[in-house]
């Protein structure tokens, strides 16, 4: 695998200098749910007391905390920013506002402070700076102080996608985002308070970092509200599986490069899935597989395909029979005419299934399906996400999850669980850890993460 240039493998954070990790973890010994769930308690009963109005205990003290009359002030943490990437998107949202509600929405925070690791030759961060007299300040740690010597912000935003990282042996991007929360928790403690805090996509590469960061947020009480747009972008329909309904299995459409679209097909199917009935129990095993072998197991799975079927029929944008556009692929078609599709089935803990199907050039978005306990009825839907610029100028998407981090700020208390990311970025480690071991099962017992769904499904209804 071709490797990008990095920067100096000392400039990373390992072993004993991971916040929250006990060293005797430092070695990679994964976390047991038992260990996990004894030192901390839950990051969503903040949320869950506040209400869907209310300010939350804590919320509240930091709002009063907060000189009468002025705004909250929020650091964005970023790789790089440059036109599409995921940093200009939250970065101009913040500072311009976005379409919300049937208006131009103008967040009712302000962006003081940036902090940007790399400058490719089509940096946007400079010209934003200028622009808004925003500072970029040099480190981390600047920019949440404001060049001062204590926490000077009210909400930290973690935008670490995109820009040159190496790639670890499972062929995932080693981007900052555990680094960046490290040094992040590291200010919090300095200055003996913290403030709510959002990470993009993924937690990290290392399971064990991704239990730390969770855990910290517990361990210091601040809000955390992580993951990727698909579970709160538009539904098409919007269908919002009642909570404690009786499903048995769920399944995915998705395409794009693995680790990097896999987060998102994940998560799609996640944000239904946890509404089962007895709520997420956590994983037990996954197994990938590619090519060939997963139409062998879609041929081999009757509930699994008329899924596969009812998600595809979703999609608008599913690729068919030559000349023939509303004719319908099936299985010899997909066998001939699909390369290379990925796929990942994750067996949980109680006995509940969720296949994920990457097919690049099949389908260029993410449908989902998922079956009750007697298969009827099936629920099916888009997420849809039109990506620029093929199917739009602006990505929209980015909308509903920008609200709900401004609103995670002003109420100081996460709309739903950060179990759903810690849970999806587990997944996805151990799901690249299959392919790389040529499609070999791995049992998962470290991914006992347990939670209940919010009532309100949080995505973006038209």
């Amino acid at each position: 695998m071709k490797r990008p240039p990095t920067k100096p493998a000392g400039d990373l954070m390992t072993g004993h200098d991971r916040v929250g990790v006990d060293p005797a973890r430092a070695a990679g010994a994964p976390w047991t749910r038992r260990e996990f769930v004894a030192r901390a308690g839950s990051v969503a009963a903040a949320a869950a007391l506040a209400g869907p109005a209310g300010l939350s205990p804590a919320g509240a003290r930091a709002q009063a905390a907060r000189p009468a009359g002025r705004r909250p002030r929020i650091a964005l943490l970023a790789t790089e920013v440059r036109k599409m990437s995921h940093a200009q998107h939250f970065v101009d949202r913040f500072l311009e506002g976005y379409g919300w509600q049937g208006r131009h929405h103008h967040p009712e925070l302000d962006l003081v402070a940036l902090y940007v690791d790399q400058f490719p030759e089509n940096d946007l961060s400079r010209e934003r700076s200028r622009r808004r007299h925003v500072p970029i300040y040099p480190t981390v740690e600047e920019a949440l102080t404001r060049g001062g010597s204590k926490l000077a912000v009210d909400g930290v935003v973690i935008i670490a996608e995109h820009g040159l990282y190496p790639h670890t042996e499972t062929g995932q991007t080693l981007y900052p985002r555990s680094r960046f929360f490290q040094r992040v928790v590291k200010v919090f403690e300095a200055s003996g308070r913290s403030v709510p805090v959002f990470n993009d996509k993924h937690l990290s590469t290392d399971w064990n970092e991704c239990v730390a960061m969770v855990e910290a947020s517990r361990r210091l009480g601040f809000p955390f509200l992580a993951g990727s747009s698909l579970p709160v972008t538009w539904r098409i329909p919007a269908v919002e599986i009642p909570l404690e309904t009786p499903l048995t299995e769920s399944v995915c459409l998705a395409y794009g490069g693995l680790d990097s679209y896999d987060i998102h097909g994940l998560e799609t199917a996640q944000c239904m899935s946890e509404r089962r009935a007895g709520g997420e129990t956590g994983v037990r095993q996954i197994q990938a597989a590619r090519g060939a072998k997963v139409w062998d197991r879609l041929e081999e799975r009757e509930l699994t395909r008329r899924l596969f079927f009812t998600a595809l029929s979703r999609s608008f944008t599913c690729r068919g029979p030559e000349g023939y556009p509303a004719s319908f692929p099936g299985i010899t078609w997909l066998r001939k005419n699909v390369r290379n599709p990925a796929a990942y089935f994750i067996e949980h803990r109680d006995g509940f299934a969720t296949s994920l199907f990457m097919l690049a050039g099949l389908v260029a978005d993410f449908t989902y399906a998922g079956a009750a306990r007697d298969a009827r009825p099936i629920h099916s839907c888009q997420m849809y996400l039109p990506m620029p610029p093929a199917l739009t100028t602006l990505a929209d998407f980015f909308n509903p999850l920008a609200n709900h981090i401004e609103q995670m700020i002003l109420r100081n208390a996460a709309p739903y669980p950060v179990e759903r990311t810690l849970l999806t970025s587990g997944m996805t480690i151990r799901a690249l850890e299959s392919l790389y071991r040529g499609g070999a099962p791995v049992a998962t017992p470290e991914l006992e993460v347990a939670y209940r769904a919010p009532a309100n499904s949080q995505f973006w209804r038209t």
